[in-house]
């Protein structure tokens, strides 16, 4: 019999699956001849370890064999396959979980829950970074290791809905936040950081994203092949019909001038409609309420509509808009005053000696002020909805504050195209910062290790790329500041003239080359308009074409006055009113960047770090292919040969005394079968006979330490060899009698307590079964202990469900002895949330309150745009004071104005439009042009008020026909149709007299002669007369009543 530790064979050779002929993964041992077919699981021992192509060979042997993760010490490197592998099962989770990290072969999930058992332990925050180029798979891998928390972690009722959250936040970021590109059909363009905080018992409790560098040019072009943010195609595939038409969208995504640029509007690898169910349910899950719902997905439509509208050139050569079509749909998906949004969209606000002025924009620039909004209000809008995201996951209990937290960095690689612009330098300065930071941590967390060991620490030759760094983000003397400088100074400041700045600041700098100071050879292959900087992963050529403008990223204020007033609630937020007071210019976007990254490096310097590099075979996403050139590439940027010359630089192995001892004790007679003395003695012993020369290793304080992995392998072959002849020998294995007994008392012990449970589980379930059977009989011994569970089942059910609000009428269902019970509790719960709501309200709110129900008592199911003003508040007036004329004020005398709001009436001849002013008193409605009080209504002469059932908002104030003050009935428009009506019934006390036509309305043009305005569907609102002589009024339908 024998008893060696085989499962501690780590980093030499893994378990590896093979295929049974019965379809069942079985797991085997590779033998150790196994080395020359599927490499070394990690890079640290291999002999050649300084040469890249031994170091790709060894990628490439285990990739062949499907093994895509190896070690690099505890960096693990991950290749993407481009085809499902059955190594992420529950099984899979179970097999790592609590497992020490060379046990088990290569795995995402064993730097997972290596951080995991860290931070329980050592009480220390940890945070995994994950890196590499677009298409690498660094999203899947933060995925599978937010899977891997969800399911090992201790849950609860709270817990499962914040690990519900945090899975779900996924597809909605991806949705927002991620595109097809050349290289990758689902690529984060934003980068990602979350905190998942931990409680006491290491319970996933709450979370936190940062988002950095949103890709907002994406928004408004494309490359050929690439598409825009997943989210417009999944709105226009997925959504419903009747969503579509509220938003004035079609189901053809090459109707809209955003989305057709990269002309790949469908991907086969890619289900919109399906995403868009699953965006949609994550939303709910995540916290999302319907209105929240309804306004985002206006802003995502009016997006859309802001790439339609188009430009026409006027003589003078100024734009101005072709189609009020689109002006129309973003008045009411912004909720904004269309007339201001045309202005804006065509002219510039500019103030000068304190007078502002309003200078037309050409064609050219008022695409880029469109443009530019369109960027923005995405932008803002992505920003908040991480805010939203946050605030779901935020862990709400003041009474434990010290969580731990594990931080997952999922951020862009090292990007070089054939055409790097702004996106690309901050991107690749990004990567600069942390390949800084990951040789720095590496180095430190090997000294520690050595110093903590007692081994003496050679200092490691390496090359420190802080030079780039400082290049980049040096005050007053980097790019960015230069960057900044050039956006800021007066005069014609352009791209070319940043470009001659830096030539004459940086242009002696060892890693700066620009056309103009570069040689014959190289200028070959640079244009005028490029730098290039020597990154530590290589050189890229950088064109300046649009960085002063990236940089700026500046919004007309006109359209940042039109975003303010929007009504829409998420618009509000993005956009705050002290921006238009607050004097100091913005910071620039890559100052904004810098500073983000520098608060990215503390959080990841507080933390213990584990890394995961990514790369991707091939460009054209084919499993089994891998293309070395594109590898080679990918390790050079990613720093993996400089992280193995780290490690490599002392030891290649090292293992703690009782992990070696117990691994290779068999191979000298003095350590088999059991060691008896101190640990390091026993190692000691075993080394000196398996003749280990001085120079191959070190003995630390509770670690060995083996430079060569020569040595290692050697070991490992004795022991192969070993392994047979003790099978050969078993006298050697036999347990002493001792043992033997000492192992049949535990046992004993361990059998008797589990006899113990049966019989007290076997004793719970026979009552339990008894007291179902005599559940309906009065209470006896056969079913007191039943019936009490139930009860208080019921009791804590309850507890846990209890209505939330007033309106939410669930309850759970009581068992039969709990009726009359249930129904008492019920009253008392509801009597006591009315009470509690009833307190809170304030009078302002009540009166709010009574509004809507009137409101809700005359319109609801009658008028198509009924819902759409719920959720939005009455307001006391919607002219103020300086709006409205003080001759008209001084006419009104003492009569207190209970309401005003701008309208639009038409004439009885002919229907032309007139702004006018509609003031309600108290004892009638007066109609006002400019200082004029054109018709004054008494309540008691209004004979009623007739609208339609459509979106529209015309109302017609009918008057007696015999009153000679009156000149027949009114016909108004206003925008706020459901507020000013609900006002007019309560101040005329006629809520009985507002009568909701279909079809058509009559009113009185006076002296007896009639007028007619018919109403009908349409996709867009048009007011105008008919051939017929009436008036023709064609609304969109909202909802189907």
């Amino acid at each position: 019999m024998c008893f060696i530790a085989l499962w501690d064979r780590a980093p030499l050779i893994e378990p590896t699956y093979v295929v049974a002929s019965d379809g069942v993964r079985a797991m085997m041992e590779s033998a150790l001849t196994a080395r020359d077919r599927v490499g070394v699981q990690d890079f640290v021992l291999l002999e050649n370890h300084t040469s890249e192509a031994a170091f790709i060979e060894n990628l490439r042997k285990r990739f062949k064999e499907n093994l895509i993760y190896t070690y690099i010490g505890s960096v693990l490197v991950s290749v993407n396959p481009y085809k499902d592998l059955e190594i992420y099962t529950k099984n899979h989770m179970e097999r790592y979980r609590g497992v020490n990290f060379y046990e088990v072969s290569p795995h995402l999930y064993a730097v997972s829950d290596n951080s995991y058992r860290s931070m329980r332990t050592e009480r220390k925050d940890q945070c995994i970074l994950i890196s590499g180029e677009s298409g690498a798979g660094k999203t899947e891998a933060s995925k599978k290791i937010l899977q891997y928390y969800a399911v090992t972690c201790p849950a609860s009722e709270h817990v499962q809905t914040i690990k519900d959250r945090l899975l779900q936040s996924n597809p909605v970021l991806e949705a927002f936040g991620n595109a097809k590109t050349l290289r990758n059909d689902n690529s984060s363009r934003f980068g990602k950081y979350m905190d998942i905080q931990f409680d006491f018992k290491g319970a996933p409790v709450g979370g936190h994203i940062i988002n950095y560098l949103l890709e907002k040019s994406r928004v408004v072009h494309q490359n050929h092949g690439e598409r825009n943010f997943h989210i417009f195609y999944q709105l226009i595939e997925g959504g419903e019909e009747d969503l579509l038409r509220r938003l004035g969208l079609e189901r053809n995504p090459q109707q809209y001038q955003y989305l057709v640029k990269g002309n790949c509007p469908k991907v086969s690898s890619i289900n919109d409609r399906s995403d868009w169910k699953v965006v949609r349910k994550a939303l709910t899950v995540i916290g999302f309420s319907e209105d929240e719902v309804e306004e985002l997905l206006n802003i995502i439509a009016s997006v859309l509509h802001l790439g339609n509208v188009q430009y026409g050139g006027e003589d003078s050569g100024n734009a101005c808009i072709t189609s009020d079509t689109q002006i129309k749909y973003l008045a009411r998906l912004l909720g904004v005053n269309g007339t201001v949004l045309t202005e804006a969209l065509t002219h510039k606000k500019i103030i000068a000696k304190g007078e502002e002025l309003m200078s037309p924009l050409n064609l050219e620039q008022a695409s880029s002020a469109r443009d530019a909004l369109s960027k923005a209000v995405y932008g803002r809008t992505f920003t908040w909805l991480v805010n939203k995201i946050n605030a779901s996951l935020a862990y709400t209990d003041d009474s434990y504050k010290n969580w731990s937290v594990i931080g997952l960095l999922d951020i862009y690689g090292f990007e070089v195209f054939q055409n790097n612009s702004f996106e690309q330098f901050c991107i690749n300065y990004c990567n600069e910062k942390l390949q800084q930071l990951f040789i720095e941590l590496t180095l430190k967390s090997e000294q520690e290790e050595y110093e903590a060991e007692g081994i003496t620490w050679e200092p490691v030759q390496y090359f420190n790329n802080k030079i780039i760094c400082d290049l980049v983000e040096e005050k007053f003397k980097g790019i960015i500041s230069i960057l900044d400088e050039e956006c800021l100074r007066p005069g014609d400041a352009s791209d070319i003239t940043f470009l001659e700045k830096l030539e004459d600041t940086v242009g002696g700098h060892p890693h700066f080359v620009t056309h103009k100071l570069a040689d014959g050879k190289t200028r070959k292959v640079m244009g005028r308009d490029e730098f290039r900087l020597l990154h530590y992963a290589g050189e890229v050529n950088y064109n300046v074409n649009g960085f002063l403008d990236k940089n700026n990223d500046l919004l007309f204020r006109n359209l940042k006055e039109v975003m303010c007033m929007s009504e829409n609630k998420i618009l509000n937020q993005c956009f705050d009113r002290e921006e238009l007071t607050d004097k100091k210019r913005p910071d620039t976007a890559a100052t904004q960047f810098k500073a983000s990254l520098a608060k990215l490096m503390e959080i990841l310097m507080s933390k213990e770090p584990s890394y995961i590099r990514c790369i991707k075979p091939n460009d054209s996403k084919q499993a089994g292919r891998f293309d070395e050139v594109l590898i080679r590439h990918q390790v050079k940027y990613l720093g993996l040969m400089e992280n193995l010359r780290v490690r490599r630089a002392g030891f290649a192995y090292r293992r703690r005394y009782e992990v070696f001892l117990q691994r290779y004790k068999s191979l000298c007679p003095d350590t088999w079968p059991n060691w008896r003395g101190k640990l390091a003695d026993g190692v000691a012993t075993l080394v000196k006979h398996l003749g280990y020369k001085p120079e191959e290793y070190k003995l630390g304080r509770s670690k060995i330490f083996i430079r060569f992995p020569k040595t290692l392998f050697a070991t490992e072959d004795a022991l192969e060899t070993r392994k047979h002849s003790l099978g050969e020998s078993p006298q050697h294995v036999l347990l002493s009698l001792p043992t033997i007994g000492i192992q049949a008392w535990w046992r004993g012990i361990l059998a008797r307590r589990r006899a113990q449970r049966r019989r007290q589980a076997a004793d719970t379930i026979r009552r339990f079964i008894k007291g179902f059977i005599y559940r309906h009989q009065e209470r006896c011994p056969e079913n007191e202990y039943f019936l009490d569970y139930v009860r208080y089942s019921f009791l804590m059910k309850l507890r846990r469900n209890l209505p939330k609000n007033v309106l939410d009428k669930s309850w759970p269902t009581p068992p039969a002895a709990l009726t009359e019970a249930s129904e008492h509790l019920r009253k008392m719960c509801m009597q006591n949330m009315v009470w509690t709501y009833c307190k809170r309200i304030s009078p302002e709110w009540k009166h709010q309150m009574e509004q809507k129900m009137i409101a809700s008592e005359i319109f609801k199911d009658k008028k198509d745009n009924y819902p759409q003003s719920v959720p939005k508040l009455f307001v006391s007036t919607r002219l103020n004071g300086e709006e409205i004329n003080p001759k008209v004020l001084q006419a009104l005398g003492t009569e207190k104005m209970k309401y005003a709001v701008p309208v639009t009436k038409y004439d009885r001849k002919g229907y032309k439009a007139r702004p006018r002013q509609l003031l309600l008193t108290a004892n009638c409605a007066i109609i006002v042009e400019e200082a004029k009080l054109k018709q004054r209504i008494d309540y008691k002469a209004l004979k009623g008020v007739s609208v339609s059932s459509l979106s529209d908002g015309l109302f017609v104030l009918h008057v007696p026909s015999d009153d000679n003050k009156q000149k027949g009935d009114v016909v108004l428009q206003s925008d706020h149709v459901i507020e000013t009506l609900t006002k007019v019934a309560i101040c005329a006390d006629k809520i009985n007299n507002i009568n909701i036509n279909q079809g058509s309305i009559t009113f009185t043009v006076g002296q007896g002669k009639e007028g007619i305005i018919d109403f009908t569907p349409g996709s867009e609102l048009l007011v105008a007369k008919a051939k017929n002589g009436h008036l023709s009024v064609t609304a969109p339908r909202l909802n189907s009543r």
